[in-house]
């Protein structure tokens, strides 16, 4: 197929990408490399693919580049894994979260239906789950309460999605992702934020007590479950969880890395949060079923991959 990978010069973007062309199919990257981290760093993600791909440099706020570009292109499938992401600057610009989250998946669902494209894949969260007090989280629970404004903006693009597979009869999937790690992993999120902080020997900052809960979910997991989603002929519209259906608490997470990297950690104690989730633990029965989703990796398989992978980078030195 065709296929545009939305954010496809990401952390789990560029990783979809490097699987879809090593299985022949023709793919363009959209992404605006935008300053939430360095752009560099995106760049060096798709280095080794730059020369196999198109790469267009647009902003999915501006809704007339994302039309022309298909117009351009006829795509057949668009993975959407562009987003605005993080909880915590979320409630510092929820604007710019709306803007891009909600607004550009509007742009993108638009184009897409004018333009026939037949599958979409839409990049969710489990911070839609918010409050949710059952765990783990399934997906026919009902979404009481959100948390931040990250979270509501990945309900929102949920439901544009219902909206136009409904209305248009395209093929369309919500991934809600639990906490992805692996190389490349974004230098903003924890295990990243830790592994770079301890071996610099900087204090890192811990957010409450400790007794916070992750599904955290290798990276080459989630890439089986969203190929799979590629290839899924279930209802027109369908959400599933990809997780790896076991949680471990953050100050168990700070003695992994610490154990991984042989080297000790200077703790910053703080309040908890506004915003932060207490637990995320995805049920993954339904995946498992109808995708054949199977995670294999364990937190204590996956981790010493990423510390790996971060001795090896730049970003260690």
């Amino acid at each position: 197929m065709r296929i545009l990978v939305t954010g496809g010069a990401g952390f789990i973007g560029s990783h979809l990408v490097e699987k879809l062309l090593s299985l022949s199919h023709d793919v363009a990257i959209l992404d605006d490399f935008d300053d939430f981290y360095d752009p560099q760093i995106k760049r060096q993600n798709i280095a080794a693919v730059a020369k196999d791909v198109a790469i267009h440099h647009l902003d999915l706020r501006d809704s007339g580049a994302v039309r022309n570009l298909f117009h351009w292109e006829k795509f057949e499938a668009i993975a959407h894994l562009a987003a605005r992401a993080g909880v915590r600057p979320s409630i510092q610009n929820p604007q710019l979260y709306y803007d891009t989250n909600v607004d550009g998946t509007l742009h993108l669902l638009d184009a897409a239906c004018v333009t026939g494209v037949e599958r979409f894949i839409f990049a969710s969260s489990s911070s839609v789950y918010g409050n949710s007090k059952t765990v783990p989280f399934s997906e026919d629970r009902q979404l009481i309460q959100t948390l931040s404004p990250y979270g509501a903006t990945k309900i929102a693009g949920e439901s544009l999605c219902s909206a136009y597979s409904h209305l248009y009869g395209m093929r369309v999937v919500a991934l809600r992702y639990f906490t992805v790690y692996g190389p490349r992993q974004r230098p903003d999120l924890a295990i990243h934020q830790f592994t770079r902080r301890i071996h610099a020997g900087k204090p890192i900052d811990q957010f409450g007590d400790g007794t916070t809960r992750r599904d955290y979910t290798y990276i080459d997991d989630i890439i089986q479950g969203t190929m799979a989603a590629l290839e899924y002929d279930g209802p027109m519209f369908d959400i599933f969880n990809l997780g790896e259906n076991e949680t471990i608490q953050l100050r168990d997470l700070i003695a992994g890395i610490e154990n991984a990297l042989g080297e000790k950690a200077k703790i910053n104690r703080l309040p908890e949060q506004p915003g932060d989730m207490p637990v995320t633990y995805a049920d993954i029965s339904k995946a498992r079923k109808l995708l054949g989703y199977n995670p294999s990796t364990r937190l204590s398989d996956g981790l010493p991959r990423f510390i790996e992978w971060f001795r090896q980078s730049s970003l260690a030195k």
